[in-house]
């Protein structure tokens, strides 16, 4: 088992199709311990059964849009566990409007502080208020997409966002590294899931997505807990500050081979 004797924090599982809830999923099967956050009471019910199933009773609510909100999670978080081996941050958010439409049409300063703030600040907000309690070789993984380096159908100002959470990762490597502590992030392909249909024309991304991949498909929300149960354990104790991508291969293709045909 990766994660035997383990625990973790995971951010951001707003349902069973979220992809937290795979790698919650995974790291549960690897043998780690879980506690969960919540923005709200409405989430929360759909988390309780989930973290049940998962084997965790440990609930706490958290808004990342608020520093002492944050704060007192991890106030909560101690109570539990003195110490702990690491989170998962599986937090985005832009205003509905900026995921539709022309970029530079659509884009406002709000919605663009917004997405930045939700999207890619709260992952160092949760980190600083995190490293007291974090056991040595601890581990912090973020969830990121294509977007962030390449352009996107109605991504708009969230591909910005993702660039920022990119670049954090790489910053919070370099600044935790010293105390063992390792940081990466996982770029997901497409999967169905609340969050993903925010953005419009989305089931055509998937098709899309499926013809370009070398592997001829999507991903599942299995496969990215499988990639981040092994990112979190001793297994990966010298990848620091890495962008890992989990989706069939797709960030690798400009033109699919078999589009190209012999004259």
């Amino acid at each position: 088992m990766l994660l035997k004797d383990k625990r973790f924090l995971i951010t951001g599982l707003a349902n069973k199709y979220s992809i937290a809830a795979g790698i919650a999923a995974a790291m549960s099967r690897e043998g780690a311990q879980l506690a969960f956050t919540y923005q709200n009471e409405r989430l929360l019910k759909n988390l309780e059964p989930l973290a049940k199933e998962y084997g965790s009773e440990i609930l706490i609510e958290c808004d990342v849009s608020s520093d002492e909100s944050i704060k007192n999670t991890f106030k909560n978080l101690n109570v539990f566990w003195p110490k702990f081996d690491g989170l998962v941050h599986s937090i985005g958010y832009a205003p509905a409007d900026q995921l539709e439409g022309n970029f530079v049409d659509v884009t406002t300063r709000e919605g663009f502080r917004i997405a930045h703030d939700i999207s890619s600040y709260s992952f160092t907000a949760l980190a600083k208020a995190a490293m007291p309690s974090l056991n040595e070789g601890s581990a912090l993984l973020t969830l990121t997409y294509l977007g962030a380096v390449q352009t996107m159908p109605n991504y708009n100002v969230m591909g910005l966002a993702k660039a920022s959470l990119e670049a954090n990762t790489r910053f919070l490597a370099a600044s935790m590294g010293a105390n063992n502590i390792r940081v990466n992030a996982i770029s997901a392909g497409p999967i169905k899931t609340l969050a993903a249909s925010g953005v419009k024309n989305f089931r055509k991304m998937l098709s899309q997505h499926s013809n370009k991949s070398p592997l001829g498909r999507t991903v599942t929300a299995e496969e990215v807990g499988n990639t981040a149960a092994f990112l979190c354990s001793d297994f990966a104790s010298g990848i620091t500050g890495e962008i890992t991508y989990v989706d069939a291969g797709f960030n690798i293709a400009a033109m699919p081979l078999n589009e190209i045909s012999e004259e």
